[in-house]
C-alpha cells in the first residue's frame, strides 16, 4: 500500500522518516506522553514509532507526520490505528511542544479522518481518549465526534469518541 501524502491549507501530512525520530522520542519519553500511557522508555518509544510505520503495509493505515507547508517544520503526528490493540479504527494525534493551540491537530485530524472515510473506505472511526485529557476531548468534539459509552474500548478507563462520516 502506498502511504498517502495529504495537503491542507497550512499543513502537509506525510510518511514519517528517521529524521522524525528524535523529536518523537523526546515527546514520548517526557511527561507530555502521560495521556498515551507514558512517559515511555527509549525502547518503548522506538516500538511505538515502528508500530506507527508498520501499520501501513499490514493494515492499510498508520501515522503521518504533519509539517508546516511554509517552513517545512514538523509540528506533530496524526494517525489512524488498527490491528489487535484496537477494537476498531482509531484516530489519534499529538502536537509537539510550542505548537499547541493553533488548530494544527484539528486540521491534520480532519484531513486524515476524511481520507479514512473517503479514499480508504473505512466504515467507522473512533478516538480513544484518556478521561483526563481535556484538550483531546475538546478536539474530538470540535471534529464532530460524540462520546459513546457502550463502544468497545482497549481498556475500561478509555473514553470512546465516535466520528461522523
Amino acid at each position: 500500500m502506498d502511504i498517502p501524502t495529504l495537503d491542507t491549507d497550512r499543513l502537509r501530512l506525510r510518511p514519517q522518516t528517521m529524521e522524525d525520530w528524535p523529536a518523537y522520542a523526546a515527546l514520548m519519553m517526557s511527561e507530555r506522553a502521560e495521556f498515551m500511557d507514558g512517559p515511555h522508555t527509549l525502547s518503548g518509544a522506538w516500538g511505538m514509532f515502528c508500530h506507527d510505520m508498520a501499520q501501513w503495509p499490514l493494515m492499510g493505515c498508520g501515522a503521518l507526520m504533519f509539517d508546516d507547508r511554509q517552513t517545512g517544520e514538523c509540528l506533530g503526528q496524526v494517525g489512524i490505528n488498527s490491528g489487535p490493540l484496537f477494537p476498531e479504527h482509531e484516530l489519534g494525534w499529538l502536537v509537539y511542544p510550542g505548537h499547541e493551540g493553533r488548530g494544527y491537530a484539528f486540521e491534520a485530524a480532519r484531513a486524515l479522518r476524511d481520507w479514512g472515510f473517503g479514499p480508504r473506505g473505512l466504515k467507522t472511526i473512533v478516538s480513544h481518549i484518556d478521561p483526563g485529557n481535556d484538550r483531546s476531548r475538546r478536539l474530538a468534539e470540535r471534529l464532530g465526534a460524540v462520546l459513546e459509552l457502550d463502544a468497545a474500548r482497549p481498556g475500561p478507563e478509555v473514553l470512546v469518541y465516535r466520528h461522523p462520516r
